[in-house]
């Protein structure tokens, strides 16, 4: 808009809207020269991919790489941020990264190497199961003899009978007086039939595969020894007053050391779940030793954390001296049959 010479405003020519598109020569030069420039420097900034060369990762590898292992190469890029993809070429795959990245993927792709290196460790070699089913059969018929024997009105050198209960059982108040005996002859008595038959169904499993995995001698032993233990903490904490009886406390004690010996022999294997085959220990106790109203979860819970601490304690042994031979096996039965007899023989004498 203007003004005329009288003062009166006037209105500009409009422009054609053709003409509002249209450019000049030189101005079309200049933007064709910009957008050359621009595609230039786009082409520039486009780096080049090359290949990761599988032997400057590891030594011993080949041109190309499975598919398997190249995809874990590049989770492996992926997660220290370095740009990569994987292509198939020539019969094989392989990770492509940026040039400028190539020195900075071979040295993590190294560094991931050498640290995975005979990972995962190898299984430890099966140890050869001993052929002890029989005699193992054998000692627990004998045990549900001698629940029998206890259930007869039987004299010893003339005496009155023999009231095994009251001279065996683990009477708190008793043990703690001294009667160290009451710990191991608990073991072998029983309340009725079906306790003794629940004991043998459940616990002959347990002892039967610890026995052949560990042979009878060091079996009966760790059995044995975390059974006694675990009656003995038990009279601790339990109320002057308390009795029981039974071999559960042992077969807990069972549990206790096949858990603590398959997390110990697996533990390079499992890696980060080496707690699992406690777990599964830890499962078992809860199902098995806490139901029932005559339930004596004190000493369930004692036996089978013995059993757990013994089971360590020999699974590192035998990783160290092997396993028992068959003259030790022997020994340790008979030092453990000689541990009962004498403890029933104190429980007999006694009696006066």
């Amino acid at each position: 808009m203007g003004r005329d010479e009288g003062g009166c405003v006037k209105e500009a020519a409009p422009i054609p809207p053709e003409s509002a598109f249209q450019v000049t020569p030189g101005e079309g030069s200049d933007i064709l020269a910009a957008m050359e420039n621009e595609q230039e420097e786009n082409s520039e900034s486009v780096e080049e991919w090359v290949a990761v060369p599988p032997t400057k990762v590891e030594a011993k590898a080949g041109t190309r790489l499975a598919q398997r292992r190249a995809r874990l190469w590049a989770l492996v890029l992926e997660a220290r941020y370095i740009e990569n993809r994987v292509e198939l070429e020539g019969g094989g795959w392989q990770v492509l990264v940026p040039k400028s990245r190539l020195e900075d993927a071979c040295r993590e792709l190294r560094l991931y190497v050498e640290e995975n290196r005979n990972w995962p460790p190898f299984l430890p070699p099966v140890r050869p199961m001993a052929k002890n089913t029989l005699p193992t059969l054998c000692l627990l018929l004998l045990l549900a003899t001698f629940h029998n024997l206890t259930n007869l009105d039987l004299t010893l050198m003339g005496r009155q009978p023999v009231d095994w209960a009251e001279i065996g059982s683990a009477h708190a108040s008793a043990i703690l007086r001294g009667e160290w005996w009451r710990v191991i002859t608990a073991l072998t008595l029983h309340a009725d039939a079906l306790h003794l038959m629940s004991n043998l169904a459940i616990g002959g499993f347990f002892v039967i595969y610890l026995c052949r995995d560990l042979g009878s001698g060091l079996a009966w032993t760790l059995l044995l020894a975390s059974g006694a233990c675990g009656n003995l903490a038990n009279a601790y904490i339990q109320l002057p007053s308390h009795n029981s009886v039974g071999s559960s406390t042992a077969v807990f004690g069972a549990v206790g050391i096949l858990g603590a010996i398959s997390m110990m022999r697996y533990r390079h294997h499992l890696r980060r779940r080496w707690p699992l085959p406690v777990a599964a220990a830890l499962a078992l106790l809860v199902l098995l030793g806490t139901e029932g109203e005559r339930t004596d979860l004190g000493s369930h819970l004692f036996g089978f954390c013995f059993g757990s601490l013994f089971g360590v304690v020999a699974e590192l042994l035998m990783g160290y001296l092997g396993q028992p031979k068959r003259l030790v096996n022997a020994l340790l039965a008979l030092a453990s049959a000689s541990v009962v007899i004498a403890a029933w023989i104190s429980a007999l004498s006694s009696q006066g």
